[in-house]
């Protein structure tokens, strides 16, 4: 499989952060009630042209496999309790400088942390089932909505706004 592009985006006195990988959580942070919305559903197949994409999830409302149907995303089904710590291993598997991490709960301030730490892009997101304020203070930023937070990777340069000094 050739390497996907991915994107680079310039942000003064914040970084350059060139991206080839989203790691996100699913349950709150893609979806809403174990649901992805169409509009979600949509840029995600898009940003799969630009980068591979990693959903990590415990799947609460069992739910991740039959939504992600016909997605070409990696499903990374975790089990087994300490999803924080699962979510912080994966991330340091795939360069967390490269790495946009997505998450809205606490089992993803590691996650956000790993990434933001190396480098990388850590965004939190309140897609209707609130955000964890540990996570929040791991993130770069908190976004409104999963579609909103995508549409920031795919126009990148509307990162500037909120993240240059």
């Amino acid at each position: 499989m050739p390497e996907k592009p991915g994107f680079r985006i310039q942000i003064p006195g914040f970084g350059d952060r060139d991206i080839n990988t989203i790691i996100s959580d699913f349950t709150g942070t893609l979806s809403c009630g174990g649901a992805l919305s169409p509009e979600v559903r949509e840029k995600l197949v898009r940003l799969t042209q630009l980068v591979e994409i990693h959903v990590l999830s415990a799947d609460t409302f069992s739910t991740v496999r039959q939504e992600f149907a016909g997605v070409p995303v990696i499903l990374q089904i975790l089990e087994g309790g300490r999803e924080h710590e699962q979510k912080a291993v994966y991330a340091s598997r795939y360069h967390p400088k490269h790495v946009a991490a997505l998450g809205n709960g606490n089992n993803d301030r590691l996650l956000l942390s790993r990434v933001k730490e190396a480098g990388g892009l850590a965004i939190a997101v309140d897609n209707g089932e609130g955000c964890s304020v540990e996570t929040i203070l791991q993130a770069h930023m908190l976004v409104h909505g999963a579609a909103s937070a995508l549409d920031l990777l795919l126009q990148p340069l509307r990162l500037l706004a909120t993240l240059r000094f």
